[in-house]
């Protein structure tokens, strides 16, 4: 009975509405993040091996800022400091793991359009986030508003926003849970609750910026996650190739995860499979938890994979940050 309630508890927190004990108002200002180590394996401390990925470290982030958690997005700079998001719109920047970080810890909310100003805060539902590193501009999905927005360099301002129609017929709460740009310009949204007639997640590719007026209508693909997963989060490796978070929760395990591989074809015509091909599985005795973030981070011809939890601010969950070397056999970049 007590593992019942936990899921259906589970089960509620998954839903975008806003939980009376989120913060409400997020005031900008430094932040300080405490990283426990983590073990990849409660079982076998030794243990560096999730599938194909080898475990290069973990931690678990904890912080006396209320507005800290809900991670639900992530990027990692060529220097290594973490920028997170939660799913209520506010932004954490700090540092775990070795090296010095570039840049003070600093917890803000998200700029807003003066239009916007006296929206509740719990309708900024911001679950995917993705960065141009050639003009710095930062693309956001919201899931309750189904609108992708584009921000200026350093999140100064809010600079376009629009909504979909083809957003707008998914799910409320469960609509833009990815959004990735690839490194030619398009940017790829999957629906977490948006199902094709076929039982596959809803997928736009768009041609251009899905925040710009002038961008045409996009491809609808269909995207085949690892058997009773769905997606929570994707980044580009390069033009042609995606990694996908997948999350899972059962009366068994609870919370488990997937990352995943695509191949997207090329010039792919409406209604192409995206099929994912499974890479590591995260479920106990592995570190296990609300996976919704991930991120890669290159150095030299090493490529890291990088996963973050939401932790809904609630006492028995974590936010956790796990890192995992992608080997080269997997994945040939594409040029």
């Amino acid at each position: 009975m007590r593992r019942i309630l936990i899921v259906l508890a589970l089960a509620i927190l998954l839903l975008p509405a806003p939980p009376v004990n989120k913060p409400a108002i997020i005031r900008a200002g430094a932040l300080l993040v405490s990283a426990r180590a983590l073990p990849l394996s409660l079982a076998d401390p030794a243990q560096r091996q999730a599938g194909q990925l080898r475990y290069l470290g973990g931690w678990e982030l904890t912080s006396a800022n209320p507005g800290f958690g809900g991670i639900s997005a992530l990027l990692i700079d060529p220097a290594g400091d973490i920028l997170g998001l939660s799913d209520s719109g506010t932004l954490m920047g700090f540092h775990a793991g070795p090296g010095e970080a570039q840049r003070r810890p600093f917890l803000a909310p998200l700029p807003v359009r003066p239009q916007d100003r006296d929206q509740p805060w719990w309708v900024w539902d911001s679950e995917a986030l993705t960065h141009d590193p050639e003009t710095d501009r930062y693309w956001v999905g919201f899931e309750l508003r189904q609108e992708i927005c584009r921000y200026a360099p350093g999140f100064a301002r809010v600079e376009a926003c629009r909504t979909w129609p083809d957003i707008v017929a998914w799910p409320k709460t469960g609509s833009i849970e990815s959004l990735a740009r690839l490194p030619d310009g398009r940017f790829l949204a999957i629906s977490e609750m948006g199902m094709t007639a076929d039982g596959r997640h809803d997928s736009l590719l768009f041609a251009g910026d899905p925040a710009e007026d002038s961008t045409p209508a996009p491809i609808h693909l269909r995207y085949a996650p690892p058997r009773g997963y769905r997606p929570t989060d994707a980044v580009a490796l390069d033009a042609r190739h995606l990694l996908v978070l997948n999350r899972r929760v059962t009366l068994q395990d609870l919370f488990t995860a997937t990352i995943a591989i695509v191949d997207l074809p090329a010039g792919p015509r409406p209604g192409a499979l995206l099929q994912a091909r499974t890479l590591a599985r995260l479920a106990p005795p592995l570190q296990a938890d609300n996976f919704e973030g991930i991120a890669i981070s290159r150095d030299g011809n090493q490529t890291a994979v990088w996963i973050t939890s939401d932790d809904n601010h609630e006492f028995f969950q974590r936010s956790l940050l796990l890192k995992f070397a992608l080997p080269p056999a997997i994945w040939r970049p594409q040029r």
